[in-house]
C-alpha cells in the first residue's frame, strides 16, 4: 500500500476531528428563555452597572427538580472570559412553574483586572444554568454559542474614569486580596477613616459596598458619612450582610472644594487578638471592610 503522504495525512486527521467535533442541534426542550438588560453598555472599568436578569418559561416547559445556578460570562471578542456574575437566582430554580416569568435585578462592578489588561472593546455576555455538583446545563431557548451557554448581551468597555477615582486616604488598613482569578480586594477600616475624590462640579452618586464578616459582635455598627460637617448618609450595618450604598449627592452638598473628603465614622471596632472566639493574633483596629468605593457623576 502507498504511504499517505504527511501533510495529507494531517488534512485526513483534521477533518475527523472537525466532524468528531461539530456541534448537532440541541433537541431538548428549553426550561426557559433567558435575557438580561443593563441600566448603561458603556461602561469604564471599575464603575458600577445595575442589570436585570430575565427568564420567560415556556408553558409547557418540563419541570427542574433542582436548584440550578445561573452562569454568566462575560467575555471578549476572542471569546476568552474576562471576569463572571455566577449567581443563585431569586427565587431558586426549583421554584420556577411553566408559565412564570423569572426577574430580579443585581448590581456588579466592572473588575479592574483582566486575563488581558487593560481590556478596552466589545465584550459579549453569555448566559447558563448548571449544577454545582455535577456540571450539569441545562437547555435554554436562544442564541447557543456553544455547551448550552447563550448570548444574551453585548457591551463596550471603556478606559477608566478618572474623576470618578476614590482614594482610600487616610484610616485604613493595607488592602487584602481574595482567592487568585476572583478580583476581589478589600480594605478594613478603623474607627475613622477617609475616601478622597475630585469634586465632581455637579450632582453625583456615591457607591460604597462594604460588610460586616465577623458574626460574634453583638449589635449592628453604626455607621456615619460625613462631608465637611455634613452627614450625608448613616446606616446600620448587621455581621454577616454585605450592604451596597448608593448615596445621593448634591453639588450643593459637595461645595466648591476640591478634593473632596468623606469621612466614613464607626461607632465601634474591635481587635480580633481580643476576642477569644476569634483564635487571631491579628493586632490590627478594625471597623468595617470595604470592598469598593466609587464616584458616578450624573
Amino acid at each position: 500500500m502507498r504511504p499517505i503522504p504527511l501533510c495529507a495525512a494531517i488534512v485526513v486527521v483534521l477533518a475527523g476531528l472537525a466532524a468528531g467535533c461539530s456541534r448537532k442541534p440541541d433537541t431538548a426542550p428549553p426550561v426557559a428563555a433567558p435575557s438580561l438588560t443593563f441600566s448603561r453598555v458603556d461602561l469604564p472599568i471599575g464603575s458600577p452597572v445595575d442589570l436585570t436578569y430575565k427568564f420567560t418559561i415556556p408553558q409547557n416547559a418540563p419541570a427542574i427538580t433542582d436548584d440550578y445556578t445561573v452562569f454568566v460570562h462575560f467575555v471578549d471578542k476572542d471569546g476568552e472570559l474576562l471576569w463572571t456574575d455566577d449567581h443563585v437566582p431569586t427565587p431558586p430554580t426549583r421554584q420556577w412553574k411553566p408559565g412564570m416569568t423569572i426577574e430580579y435585578p443585581r448590581t456588579l462592578f466592572v473588575p479592574k483586572a483582566s486575563s488581558k489588561q487593560p481590556y478596552i472593546g466589545e465584550v459579549h455576555v453569555d448566559v447558563g444554568l448548571y449544577l454545582p455538583k455535577n456540571g450539569q446545563r441545562l437547555p435554554l431557548a436562544g442564541q447557543d454559542v456553544g455547551m448550552r451557554a447563550y448570548r444574551v448581551a453585548t457591551i463596550n468597555l471603556e478606559p477608566r474614569n478618572e474623576n470618578a477615582f476614590v482614594v482610600f486616604q487616610s484610616g485604613w488598613n493595607n488592602t487584602e486580596i481574595g482567592p487568585p482569578g476572583s478580583d476581589v480586594e478589600w480594605q478594613w477600616s478603623r474607627k475613622m477613616a477617609t475616601l478622597r475624590f475630585r469634586n465632581p462640579k455637579r450632582d453625583a452618586v456615591f457607591f460604597l459596598d462594604c460588610d460586616q464578616p465577623v458574626t460574634i459582635l453583638g449589635a449592628p455598627q453604626h455607621v456615619t458619612l460625613q462631608v465637611g460637617d455634613r452627614t450625608v448618609d448613616e446606616f446600620d450595618l448587621p455581621a454577616g450582610r454585605r450592604e451596597l450604598r448608593r448615596i445621593n449627592l448634591a453639588s450643593a452638598q459637595l461645595g466648591d472644594a476640591d478634593p473632596i473628603d468623606m469621612v466614613v465614622n464607626v461607632d465601634h471596632t474591635f481587635v480580633p487578638a481580643n476576642m477569644t472566639a476569634l483564635r487571631s493574633s491579628d493586632s490590627r483596629e478594625l471597623g468595617i471592610r470595604v470592598f469598593r468605593a466609587y464616584l458616578q457623576p450624573k
